[in-house]
């Protein structure tokens, strides 16, 4: 027992020296650290990465008693200070704000979206743990494996009495809105269409928790069923391949079986895509759908009235003439493009952003076009009625 005690006692001794040790070069490398990061200058540190024409706003709900962080992106025309604009408003905005920022610019380049303001939603204040607090507020029953859940009726009163007025007196905004979500935030969506249809007039989600709930979605969409036959808004809603796509495909049967009117549906199967990777293409193929433009079929002698030789300027000129049941378009590269109608006087080429309104002088004739690109606008000048 003594030879023991002896050993153990010397061995107490060194450890204790090396834990000294240790400690004595942990102090020594955080001090080296310390006085080497104070003597960086903040200015020779390299520029933040920062998303354009963005804003931060913070907003504390009365309703739901919580602190929301507010992201706002405002489109690059929004300078014109006489028009008004349609309004995204994005869940889960601290993971896909970035992602739906670039899908617009990039949309909005190739013509397939209008000027738009984002707004998307996160959950504020200090260290804010968002799985839970999504959990909270994007589910519409309380779940016992969830005990935070159930608040999306709260939510959805936040947005609907202190968010949207809120927007829309910061903003020169309009009535037009849009609501994206996806999974929890795709489940929402669809408890705000059937629990508050007229507060959007299209719907984007993404990969939603269709079976929350022993599928409660179901008793919602039943319950406005039993109540309304139309449903007038423009829904766009996709899945992974990868995913619960027989859980998806059901509830897009029953909403089909409904023949609801008014409802413009697409629905889409993302081949070779899970979960979380809904969003990237979801996002940009439901903008596309809910935001596509009409291409109107238009009486002969309409057409004909546009058919001629334009000059674009004193070396361009452009021939629009009359192909079957629509225009086409012929620049000097003898290219032919063919325009599709959004009203009787507006024009344009899908995939692009090129867009053309006809215009007429006093005597009730075509002048010209006014064309606008990317770059800028122009007046084109008709020339003649024929080649």
């Amino acid at each position: 027992m003594k030879s023991i005690s002896r050993i153990t006692g010397r061995h107490a001794g060194m450890i204790g020296k090396t834990i000294i040790f240790l400690l004595l070069a942990v102090f020594y490398l955080e001090t080296i650290y310390a006085q080497e990061k104070k003597s960086i200058n903040a200015a020779s540190l390299p520029p933040r990465m920062e998303i354009p024409n963005t804003q931060i706003l913070k907003m504390t709900s009365a309703i739901v008693g919580q602190e929301y962080d507010l992201y706002v992106h405002l489109p690059r025309n929004y300078g014109n200070k006489e028009q008004k604009y349609p309004v995204l408003y994005l869940l889960d905005a601290q993971w896909d704000f970035p992602l739906v920022t670039a899908i617009f610019g990039s949309q909005f380049y190739d013509g397939f979206l209008p000027g738009i303001v984002i707004v998307g939603i996160t959950w504020g204040g200090k260290s804010p743990n968002h799985d839970s607090l999504r959990a909270r507020d994007l589910t519409p029953t309380n779940a016992a494996t969830l005990r935070q859940s159930g608040g999306a009726p709260k939510f959805l009163s936040f947005i609907k009495k202190e968010l949207l007025p809120f927007i829309e007196s910061q903003y020169r905004v309009s009535n037009d809105r849009t609501l994206m979500g996806s999974s929890f935030g795709g489940l929402f969506t669809l408890y705000a269409l059937f629990a508050e249809t007229e507060l959007f007039q299209r719907y984007v989600l993404t990969s939603p928790a269709v079976g929350w709930n022993n599928e409660v979605i179901y008793a919602f969409e039943k319950n406005y069923a039993e109540k309304k036959s139309s449903l007038p808004v423009r829904l766009f809603m996709a899945v992974g391949e990868l995913e619960g796509v027989a859980d998806f495909q059901k509830f897009v049967e029953q909403l089909k079986a409904r023949n609801y009117q008014g409802l413009s549906l697409q629905t889409r199967i993302l081949e070779n895509t899970g979960h979380s990777g809904t969003k990237a293409e979801g996002y940009t193929r439901g903008l596309q759908f809910v935001f596509a433009r009409p291409s109107l079929t238009l009486a002969p002698a309409v057409l004909a009235q546009y058919a001629g030789v334009y000059q674009f300027n004193p070396e361009t000129r452009i021939v629009i003439s009359t192909e079957s049941d629509h225009l086409v378009v012929q620049g000097p590269n003898n290219e032919k493009m063919a325009l599709h109608a959004e009203t009787e006087n507006d024009f344009y080429i899908p995939g692009q952003y090129l867009f053309v309104h006809f215009k007429k002088d006093t005597a009730g004739k075509i002048s010209g076009f006014q064309l606008e690109q990317f770059a800028g606008e122009v007046f084109v000048q008709k020339t003649s009625s024929s080649k």
